[in-house]
C-alpha cells in the first residue's frame, strides 16, 4: 500500500522521508488538501524497471487502427 502525507507534514521532515523512501523502496503520495499531488517513488537506473509491471497486462489487441470503444463515443455514433 502507497503511504501518503499532507504537505505541512512532509516540509520539516523531508530527509527522513527521503531517507525512508531510498530503504524501503516503497512509494510516497503528497497531498494538498486531501488530494494527491506529489508522487516520490525510489530512483532506478533501469528505465525499464516501471515498465515490468505491466508484462502480461495486454492479452490480445487484433486491430491496432482501429478507435477503442466506438459505442461509447456519442459522437460517432451519431454520424453513423
Amino acid at each position: 500500500m502507497k503511504r501518503s502525507v499532507s504537505k505541512s507534514q512532509f516540509k520539516p521532515k523531508a530527509l527522513e522521508y527521503f531517507r525512508e523512501v531510498e530503504q524501503t523502496g516503497k512509494t510516497l503520495i503528497i497531498t494538498d488538501r486531501g488530494k494527491p499531488a506529489l508522487k516520490i517513488v525510489p530512483y532506478s537506473e533501469d528505465p525499464e524497471a516501471s515498465l515490468k509491471l505491466l508484462h502480461g497486462s495486454v492479452l490480445e489487441y487484433k486491430d491496432p487502427t482501429e478507435p477503442v470503444g466506438v459505442d461509447d463515443w456519442g459522437v460517432l455514433r451519431d454520424r453513423a
